[in-house]
């Protein structure tokens, strides 16, 4: 062998050796699968945007304080659970009474026509809300998938969206419009079905003839960059096939090195295994070694809920301060809107995401890319702290409580607090003409800016406390949308 063709012959070794290095072969147990790193743009993004659309989103009713995109499961088991005291049969009363006693739910497939759906507007709704991703549900409990796929018809009817209804590939035309922004494309999707007929007589087909080869179909034709499981509770990892599944995933799919996935991947695995935990509807953020996130509606429903009023709404300043509250201990907020069977997403949820964006236009550097402080956050000096009432969904609420309207006796978040590598942020649920930052030294070279409008500002220790004053309150000087919350930058240097 030539000299020459030696050292090609030893680069291209070292490369091979290198590569297999660095593309490990990730086994199917928990440990190897835990030990993939999750790619970073997730815990950079703070922000996503969930979406629950199916059939369901025909009735698009529930009563107050329930999900109605459990419609199906309410309606045949006369029964229900969320904030409230309920007999158990209102779904089903409902039902009878509005569309009669014969009407099967799969007969809402045919009315879901989703024709006024146009995926570049939802596209440019997201990137104006300042959502770094979205989750878009591809199939929910029902088994009705927003694509067209071969094992949603083997109950034995069509049960799809290209076949049944809109007659589109709902899931490829929103995917092929967020790809053309900065926004990441999520898909949702739900292990379990309630009424398939294989579910709940032959398990063990389901998952080999149905679940598995499904999974594989969506994540091989819409290349992902995020798989929500959901639907995992009442059956073990080892019976769901779990792991293999992820193993495939990880190391064949055409998304194996960017793929983000979550923790619901088999009962009792939520907040031990996967990729990051989830919570849901929950007011105090948890110490997790993981990324985490929390998703919750804008009311107390994810699919949209005609039985709910605008007082049932989370106000934007609740909404931004249950983000801020979020990202300072670590997580992201995915929010969620849910579109009515037309493909129209409700003015109400468009003007909230608005808000919410023209809130981070200003203030977004305080939450992209930021990480937790010291503490997360500052309690007042009097009264008792995390107040949280009984309920089974806790709501927006919940944040306001805890900052701007206490309960007698209770203290409050007065701040909250980010960092990145060049500052630190301070945010203010409400205006104060002076802050006190408790046992803070900033740099001497430090610059103080209330981001708002630009402003410097002034800065002075106090012993182990730093104070700083703000300019006299003008709003004419700020949008409206930044009085949801105030932020002040520290530069670290």
């Amino acid at each position: 062998m030539k000299y020459y063709q030696y050292i090609v012959f030893l680069a291209l070794s070292i490369s091979v050796f290198l590569c297999g290095a660095q593309n490990k072969a990730y086994e199917p147990t928990w440990e190897s699968l835990d030990s993939r790193p999750i790619p970073s743009w997730f815990e950079n993004a703070k922000f996503g945007i969930f979406i629950h659309w199916g059939p369901y989103s025909v009735p698009a009713w529930s009563p107050k304080g329930t999900y109605s995109e459990w419609y199906q499961y309410w309606m045949q088991s006369k029964s229900l659970f969320g904030n409230g005291n309920f007999n158990g049969d209102e779904v089903t009363a409902y039902h009878k009474k509005t569309y009669g006693p014969h009407f099967s739910y799969y007969e809402f497939g045919k009315m879901f026509k989703a024709d006024l759906f146009k995926p570049d507007d939802w596209a440019q709704l997201f990137k104006k809300a300042g959502a770094k991703y979205i989750v878009l549900t591809s199939k929910h409990h029902d088994g009705y998938t927003l694509w067209p796929n071969e094992q949603a018809n083997d109950r034995g009817f069509a049960w799809n969206s290209m076949d049944v209804g809109p007659k589109r590939d709902l899931v490829g035309e929103l995917t092929t419009a967020v790809k053309k922004t900065n926004v990441k494309m999520g898909l949702y999707y739900s292990l379990y079905e309630w009424y398939h007929p294989w579910w709940q007589n032959d398990k063990e087909r389901f998952v080999d003839e149905h679940f598995i080869p499904q999974v594989k179909d969506l994540v091989t034709k819409y290349n992902p960059d995020i798989l929500w499981a959901d639907g995992e509770w009442d059956m073990e990892d080892d019976k769901w096939k779990s792991k293999e599944l992820l193993a495939w995933l990880f190391n064949e799919s055409n998304v194996k090195d960017s793929i983000v996935i979550n923790d619901r991947w088999g009962k009792g695995i939520r907040k031990h295994h996967g990729g990051y935990f989830t919570t849901e509807y929950e007011a105090e953020t948890p110490e997790f070694d993981k990324p985490w996130e929390e998703c919750r509606g804008m009311g107390f429903s994810f699919g949209y809920n005609r039985n709910e009023d605008a007082q049932d709404y989370n106000s934007p300043k609740a909404l931004v301060l249950t983000l801020v509250n979020i990202v300072s201990t670590g997580g992201n907020l995915l929010l969620d809107i849910g579109p009515d069977a037309r493909g129209r997403i409700p003015v109400i949820m468009q003007e909230r995401l608005l808000q919410i964006g023209s809130w981070l236009e200003n203030n977004g550097e305080a939450i992209y890319g930021t990480r937790p402080w010291n503490h997360s956050f500052q309690w007042s000096l009097k009264g008792e702290k995390n107040y949280i009432p009984k309920q089974h969904y806790l709501g927006g609420d919940v944040i306001l409580k805890q900052t701007v309207d206490p309960e007698p006796g209770y203290a409050v978040k007065e701040l909250f607090f980010t960092q990145n590598n060049k500052a630190y942020f301070v945010i203010m649920p409400k205006w104060n003409s002076e802050i006190t930052i408790r046992n803070f030294k900033p740099s001497k070279n430090t610059k103080i800016t209330f981001l708002a409008t630009g402003e410097t500002l002034l800065g002075k220790q106090a012993g182990k406390d730093f104070v700083i004053t703000l300019p006299v309150y003008q709003p004419n000087k700020m949008k409206e949308t930044d009085n949801y919350a105030y932020t002040i930058k520290i530069t670290k240097n």
